[in-house]
């Protein structure tokens, strides 16, 4: 499904973040932009605190197959309202409801080519 931000673990998706690790990913999807592009690689480390306006990994409770890449809007029914940043794009919370954040995007290290 385009435009959803999906992500894709180097090692281990969703086993790996209760482990306290730091996890590569690479995206995949326009969801994001302009914050990020598909093909883009960040890392991304378990989430112990959100904060709005924070660029998280997680999974729709709605759709638990399915890990993304979105920005956190606030805490909503003991989970989080997520939306990605490209306004055309509405595949997040507006769709799919609330969410469970696993990672927290600490850094962009790869650009996808222009």
């Amino acid at each position: 499904m385009v435009g959803v931000g999906l992500v894709v673990a180097v090692a281990g998706a969703a086993a790996g973040w209760a482990a306290g690790r730091t996890r590569a990913v690479a995206v995949s999807g326009p969801s994001m932009v302009p914050t990020l592009r598909d093909g883009d690689a960040v890392l991304a480390s378990p989430a112990r605190r959100v904060h709005p306006g924070d660029v998280v990994i997680a999974r729709f409770r709605a759709r638990p197959d399915l890990l993304v890449v979105k920005r956190a809007v606030r805490p909503y029914r003991d989970g989080w309202w997520l939306q990605g940043d490209n306004p055309a794009v509405t595949d997040d919370s507006r769709r799919y409801g609330v969410a469970d954040v696993l990672g927290r995007v600490r850094l962009r290290y790869f650009r996808a080519g222009r």
